[in-house]
């Protein structure tokens, strides 16, 4: 029985880098954007929301911003890191609102939804940015 866990990787091929401890974030609450066959929607995108994109994922139900305690969810703001559903970001994408991606902690299983290219478009390319 092999008892070592396959590495997580990122859009590039190499070990995935977390996306953020504060808010904590990913499917498994690890910091980071990896998932398995439990996580429907693929959370896997690692974003940097902006306002727009808070309020653009608001109106499709599916509200980040406000803060939900009974689910340990401080609410997002802008500028925060978050590992988002591949599905999402394409939405987002296709409207004109898809929000910066951080390469480096964005799991490579996204290339299946979406290509490197499009990704590249939208990244961060500072811890800044």
């Amino acid at each position: 029985m092999n008892t070592h866990k396959r590495i997580a990787r990122n859009v590039f091929g190499q070990p995935l880098v977390a996306c953020s401890f504060n808010p904590l974030t990913g499917f498994f609450r690890d910091g980071c954007c990896r998932a398995d066959d439990e996580d429907i929607g693929r959370h896997a995108v690692c974003v940097v929301v902006s306002a727009t994109f808070l309020a653009f994922s608001k109106g499709c139900d599916n509200d980040l911003s406000t803060p939900r305690p009974e689910w340990g969810f401080p609410g997002l703001k802008p500028g925060d890191q978050w590992c988002l559903c591949a599905s999402r970001w394409l939405e987002a994408w296709r409207v004109g609102v898809a929000p910066k991606v951080k390469l480096e902690s964005t799991h490579e299983d996204v290339l299946q939804m979406i290509s490197l290219e499009e990704l590249r478009q939208h990244a961060c390319l500072t811890l800044d940015d």
